[in-house]
């Protein structure tokens, strides 16, 4: 029934062969009760680290709480790696010594590790009970050790602190957000005294770096609920201390086009960003691209209205997963897609040519994602359809002129080009004559010939550099307004 990889049971049994304890132990050992394939193998042991690194030579020791990473090489593991294709194939195990509770002066690590011969010591001192079993599967029949009703929570689909709640959240106060995360990934409830010590201690969070609270957030938002997550951490008073500008949306009303208050709508857009398997730019989007409409609000009840709230949220989510030590190729990405993600497209005035320039703007390889930030904006605003005729009359389109030119890089003429016909030296005024020879292929693109570009250089050669920036702001500005008054009048998904 628990399919174990190979060299994980090798790990196991060169540790007995040694004369020590071996078992696994904390997560894989609940995925392994729950019919999963984990993620990562732990092994805990009475050998100590030194004891441990003798009987394995590819092994690591680069911490101070006395875990060695087994490495397995590729060489090492070819036989040893190949008996499931359902199994995860890591060629790691981590092997962690007994040890006993201690003092977190910090909340984040132990002042002092102390090392025990006790498996139920160590048990002890775990973060939640369904992470606290011990397996042997090298016996028959299989052995669990179970000391604190793990077995009987899972089967309940509970989160319940080992012990005391405060002394586990006060040895690593990111367990909260821990239990927040895997209710939300295994679809269980928090025990009631354990929520009520994550409400009662949700202070403590402050003392975590800012990176391990983002990789747990990561989990959640990526997790099939990642809603309930954002609003289990609201309800522990933990998102005060993580995104406090999610929290100024409770309660604030929209207008006419939105059912839900604003944060309301924004956990409901991750919601439905999660069920249609969108990436992890896109449901942060969904998360906050309305982030800054509680700063924006201007009037109250169905015509209410929220002037430039993309533009400011794109700052505000900038600020948001800057502070959580996002990678800044993700913040980019996230800020990009908010700051347009009220794109106006009205099937009957649109062009080819406001196409390319909605192209241009956003970048061919953000559209999906941006349409994607729309539908489950749609979807979080309570519009029953997902993918309206507006959308798809979009995607008509954008398939349509997928191959036009939208960058100077297509332009059939270059800069080596423009300098040769105008016996011009490189500077500023190559980059001006290009771009003004892309405003006109932007709205034509049958223009886009080397005939007709070299022979429309000179005449633009004739103008200045002022007059050849006013040309190619134009036709961006001439869009810009009209998006502005559609906003203004209808300000629709």
């Amino acid at each position: 029934m628990m399919k174990i990889p190979l060299f994980v049971k090798k790990v196991l049994r060169e540790l007995k062969k040694a004369n020590f304890e071996a078992y696994l132990v904390g997560g894989c050992v609940r995925d392994l009760l729950l019919g999963k394939v984990p993620q990562d193998w732990d092994i805990c042991t009475n050998a100590r680290p030194s004891q441990v690194q003798k009987i394995f030579s590819h092994s690591f020791y680069e911490n101070k709480f006395g875990t060695v990473t087994v490495v397995f090489s590729q060489k090492q593991s070819k036989k040893l790696i190949t008996q499931s294709k359902n199994l995860n194939h890591k060629k790691e195990v981590q092997i962690t010594t007994y040890r006993l509770e201690a003092k977190y002066t910090d909340k984040r690590h132990p002042d002092k590790v102390k090392f025990t011969d006790s498996l139920e010591k160590d048990l002890a001192r775990r973060d939640f009970t369904i992470n606290a079993m011990a397996l042997d599967p090298l016996i028959k029949p299989v052995e669990i050790v179970d000391l604190f009703g793990g077995q009987k929570d899972l089967k309940k689909g509970i989160i319940r602190a080992v012990g005391q709640p405060e002394d586990r959240f006060s040895e690593d106060a990111l367990r909260m957000i821990r239990a927040v995360r895997f209710a939300c990934q295994l679809n269980f409830k928090i025990e009631r005294g354990t929520f009520r010590a994550i409400k009662e201690k949700a202070y403590w969070i402050q003392a975590i770096a800012k990176e391990r609270i983002r990789d747990e957030l990561i989990k959640i938002i990526m997790s099939p609920q990642p809603d309930r997550g954002i609003e289990l951490l609201r309800k522990a008073k933990l998102l005060r201390y993580i995104i406090p500008e999610l929290e100024q949306g409770v309660g604030i009303s929209q207008n006419k086009h939105h059912l839900y208050t604003v944060y309301e709508h924004s956990i409901l857009s991750l919601k439905y960003a999660a069920q249609r398997n969108y990436n992890l730019v896109v449901r942060l989007a969904a998360l906050l691209h309305d982030i800054a409409k509680p700063q924006v609000k201007e009037g109250e009840g169905p015509e209410a209205t929220f002037y430039n709230h993309d533009t400011l949220g794109a700052k505000f989510a900038i600020r948001i997963l800057e502070r959580l030590r996002f990678p800044k190729k993700i913040i980019e990405k996230v800020a990009h897609l908010i700051r347009h993600h009220m794109f106006v497209y009205d099937p009957e005035t649109v062009t080819e040519a406001g196409v390319r320039r909605l192209l241009r703007r956003v970048g061919p390889e953000n559209i999906n994602d941006l349409i994607n930030l729309r539908i489950a904006d749609r979807l979080g605003s309570g519009c029953p359809k997902a993918v309206p005729y507006r959308l798809r009359h979009l995607f008509y389109l954008i398939e349509r002129v997928s191959r036009d030119p939208i960058s100077v890089k297509m332009l059939k003429v270059d800069g080596y080009d423009v300098m040769k016909t105008l016996n011009l030296k490189p500077g500023p005024r190559i980059g001006l004559l290009l771009e003004a020879l892309l405003a006109e292929v932007l709205e034509d693109p049958q223009k886009n010939t080397k005939k007709y570009l070299l022979g429309r250089l000179k005449e633009l050669n004739q103008l200045s550099d002022k007059e050849l920036k006013e040309k190619t702001k134009v036709v961006e500005e001439k869009k810009e307004e009209v998006d502005l008054e559609m906003k203004k009048k209808y300000w629709v998904k």
